[in-house]
């Protein structure tokens, strides 16, 4: 039976709702039993029909006000009660399960992970604990006691404050907790195990003081100083930015390495995956700390939008998680460099996020369908949708914003809301009318703004049209025009930036595009300017605008916007990238454009200035990233070209990369912001370097004189991409070295799965028996199968159908023991209608043979069907 899809049109508040809850765990590995008390109430006195949420646990038992209810009925899903002649507003369910968490590799609802227990409730993960109304709009509060052995976990955690504990005498404990503030079940965590444990204070701005709790695996403790000190940082930015403090006596983080997502915000008990936690300079990369510190961020922020306020149901996600991840980008923003995570962001947006919109499943940030929850928790929904908050934030400035954070705190808390609480509080707080620009809520696709120019040299006008459109999507044929804030800028070619006015009154520079036709009008512009187009990508959207390379240069070198002269040398690779690409695909010689070597001198020579910014802008976009130009990906060709690419500015530039590589030397590892730059730069260089004589013999000394994993893996990864005689000896000394440790071998496995050579499958499919490598770990599965599968295209879409084969066997395994893992990693090979006739036959047949499964699960049926489509 094909499994239903659910409609957001459909949504219909409950007929019953659950206003307190306890939970009893007798915990064990093997086998747990839950005893669940429900304070069950009648929301419509017409309602005779009570249906719970549950799966995947054994029922044993249900009573009703204490005496024992046979009068319900149950299938796989769902325990349907009948309370015709149960006239009663409120009354008391007892529910018993058991469950086998060792036995429970989805890594959903109750699990073990490693030698600990913990749990994973969201989407709809409480379900498969107990018997639940598992919805976001029934909100409860919850009183929690776990009784396990004392010697195997000695530390017993769940949501809220301790409450009261106590030894038993055959070798058990029991502790007791007491979450005083109403959440929905997704928001349940317990965790059971022996940890190391770092702990610290936090005084709030109110003057209460929180204890803050880390807790690590044993021996990890040297590892959780830079999440504590990420933590306490949070915290203040929170409250000086949003004025939001921390409402509980206890923050709690655990780390656990059996995890599908990358973090969790259960209301005071955190569960994150231990990638996101773990961090010192042996084993983490700068990349990390900043993953680590952006993640405790966001996980943290969670508090107040996500869990005080919550969505009142699914595909409300955005609600939480695209206001979240704004707040997240702005904390790093804040603390950071603004321009480096802007330019980030936009990579990300660009090479992941535009693809999922021109994929099958294309989808609004907030979805009108939905099969299987666990399949939105999307780039879109997260990462587009923070940039439609931006674009409001970018409409109404901070102030105003701010004001509309409020009211919309004021009004909602304690609450369970949707995307149009918040809209609604925006525009109430400012005055301004957010009706058109609601459309970005309910609209999928990535808009395009096709721009074309004119200058009247007598009048002194300049102006610009503007057409907007949006290609139709797989979910929705017919589209409508948004509000489109395009943030501009007009340059002289000498590089003086010139005043926008209409008449003699200065304009804003952020344009309401609102029309599919529009032009702007410019007054008193001396000269034909270079326009700046979509300055700090003001907007999620392409842009169609036909930049010469001068013009492009002169941006490079004068823009005042940081992510404006980037974006330049982006648009400068890509046209490189395109003219090649035609050539080597018609059989014509390559051939390296003279401009952009100099546009690549004037970086390196004034990199000193800003060698984040220097940095990069020098780095060679990703094949991914360029891939996303064309509308039929040609990815032998991609790789073919950017190989050209590197090799020529490598040899054209080598004295000055070396130059620059030699400058940004650093004597000590310290995580501060001018190092991390000045170590991006000097690593950026040697990716270069590596592809010259002396690739090989620098590449052997900066491994060899790393004392941090930063400098270590730029060195491994300069021998593997370049190919170097010194590779096999680097990547066997790595492994060696770090094999016991499973985090830093992802990096090790990533990088082997992402090796240009010819017989990379053949390794891939070797290394799955490797001594650190588990399939039940996602980080393992995700750093191996998903690094060859979303980061080697030439190799996963290898003419003859093996990359694809691959996956097909892979996912295969998953659908029984992870499926959602597997249905992340099935992203690649859905996007068939992007590649040629060949390709598009052997993905198609992939996908029909994982169609053809028996029990293939809905996370993985929801995808294929809407490929195949």
């Amino acid at each position: 039976m094909q499994p239903k899809a659910k409609f957001r049109k459909d949504y219909r508040q409950p007929d019953f709702t659950i206003t307190d809850i306890y939970l009893d765990f007798q915990l064990d590995p093997e086998e747990t039993l839950v005893t669940s008390t429900l304070s069950v109430k009648r929301l419509n006195a017409e309602a005779t029909q009570l249906r719970l949420d549950g799966h995947s646990f054994t029922f044993v038992s249900l009573k009703l006000d204490g005496k024992t209810f046979e009068n319900y009925q149950k299938d796989d899903e769902s325990l349907t009660l009948d309370l015709a002649n149960v006239p009663a507003e409120q009354f008391e369910l007892t529910i018993q399960t058991l469950l086998l968490p060792s036995q429970n590799t989805s890594l959903q609802g109750l699990y073990q992970s490693g030698e600990g227990i913990c749990t994973q409730c969201e989407a709809e993960g409480f379900r498969q604990i107990t018997y639940m109304l598992d919805r976001p709009d029934v909100l409860a509060k919850y009183r929690t006691k776990i009784t396990a052995s004392k010697e195997k976990y000695p530390y017993l955690l769940s949501n809220g404050n301790r409450i009261a504990q106590g030894d038993l005498p055959n070798g058990t404990h029991w502790v007791e907790w007491e979450d005083p503030f109403l959440k929905p079940s997704y928001l349940f965590a317990l965790v059971a195990g022996d940890f190391d444990l770092l702990q610290d204070k936090f005084t709030t701005m109110s003057g209460r003081v929180v204890d803050l709790e880390i807790y690590v695996d044993r021996g990890n403790l040297n590892r959780a100083t830079w999440a504590m000190e990420s933590l306490k940082r949070s915290m203040k930015w929170d409250e000086e930015r949003f004025g939001l403090e921390y409402d509980l006596d206890i923050y709690m983080i655990v780390a656990v390495d059996f995890f599908n997502m990358g973090a969790m915000e259960n209301k005071g008990l955190n569960i994150f995956n231990s990638k996101f936690v773990l961090a010192n300079p042996q084993t983490a990369t700068d990349e990390d700390y900043m993953n680590v510190e952006s993640v405790i961020a966001h996980e943290y922020f969670h508090n107040w939008t996500g869990n005080r306020i919550t969505c009142r149901d699914w595909f409300q996600l955005s609600l939480k998680e695209g206001l979240t991840v704004f707040r997240d980008q702005e904390f790093t923003s804040d603390l950071w460099s603004r321009s480096a995570k802007r330019i980030e962001d936009v990579r990300l947006l660009r090479a992941v996020q535009f693809a999922e919109d021109a994929s099958p499943m294309a989808h609004p940030i907030r979805p009108e369908k939905v099969i299987e929850m666990n399949n939105f928790y999307t780039v879109t929904v997260y990462e587009k949708g923070a940039e439609v908050i931006r674009m409001i934030h970018t409409l109404l400035g901070e102030d105003k914003f701010q004001k509309g954070m409020k009211l919309y705190v004021a009004e909602n808390d304690g609450k369970a809301a949707t995307c149009e609480d918040f809209v609604s509080a925006m525009e109430r707080a400012s005055s301004i009318d957010l009706t058109q620009f609601r459309r970005w809520y309910s609209q999928s696709g990535t808009p395009e703004l096709t721009i074309a120019d004119e200058y009247d040299e007598k009048r002194h006008i300049y102006r610009l049209h503007v057409a907007q459109m949006t290609s139709p999507t797989l979910d929705q044929i017919e589209k409508v025009n948004l509000h489109i804030p395009l943030k501009v800028a007009l340059y002289t070619d000498d590089g003086r930036k010139v005043k926008l006015q209409y008449e003699l009154l200065s304009v804003s520079d952020v344009l309401d595009v609102i029309h599919d036709n529009q032009t702007f009008e410019f007054h008193n512009v001396t000269q034909r300017p270079v326009p700046a187009l979509l300055c700090d990508f003001s907007a999620p959207v392409r842009l169609d605008y036909n930049y010469t390379t001068e013009q492009l240069v002169t941006l490079l070198k004068f823009a005042e916007n940081d992510f404006v002269r980037w974006d330049a040398a982006q648009m400068l690779f890509s046209n490189e990238l395109r003219e090649n690409l035609s050539r080597y695909q018609q059989d014509q010689a390559m051939q390296f454009s003279e401009s952009l070597l100099e546009a690549l001198t004037l970086v390196l020579d004034n990199s000193s200035q800003d060698p984040e910014l220097a940095a990069l802008t020098l780095t060679l976009p990703k094949e991914t990233e360029f891939a996303e130009l064309f509308k039929v990906i040609d990815p032998t060709g991609i790789a073919v070209v950017r190989n050209f690419m590197q090799r020529e500015i490598a040899s054209a530039l080598k004295e000055r990369l070396f130059v620059v590589y030699n400058h940004n030397k650093l004597s000590e590892y310290r995580v501060v912001a001018e190092d991390m730059a000045q170590r991006a730069l000097r690593n950026v260089c040697l990716s270069y370097l590596a592809f010259t004589d002396m690739g090989n013999s620098l590449v052997h000394k900066h491994y060899h004189q790393a004392d941090n994993m930063t400098d270590t893996l730029a060195a491994l990864t300069a021998s593997t991409k370049a190919q170097l005689p010194i590779r096999d000896n680097l990547l066997a000394d790595f492994e060696e070295k770090w094999h016991h440790d499973g985090l830093v071998m992802d990096k090790w496995f990533a990088l082997q799965a992402t090796r240009p050579d010819d017989n990379v499958l053949d390794i891939v499919q070797t290394l799955l028996t490797h001594r650190s490598f588990n399939f039940k770990n996602p980080n393992r599965v995700r750093a191996l199968v998903g690094a060859f599968a979303n980061q080697n295209p030439n190799a996963f879409h290898a003419i003859d159908g093996s990359g694809y084969r691959f996956l097909v066997e892979m996912l295969t395994k998953l659908n029984e023991s992870n499926p959602q893992v597997a249905a992340r990693l099935i992203e690649p090979l859905i996007k068939l209608s992007r590649y040629d006739a060949q390709r598009q036959t052997l993905m198609r047949r992939g996908l029909e043979r994982l169609k053809g499964l028996d029990n293939l699960a809905r996370d993985l049926f929801e995808k294929i069907e809407k490929a195949l489509q």
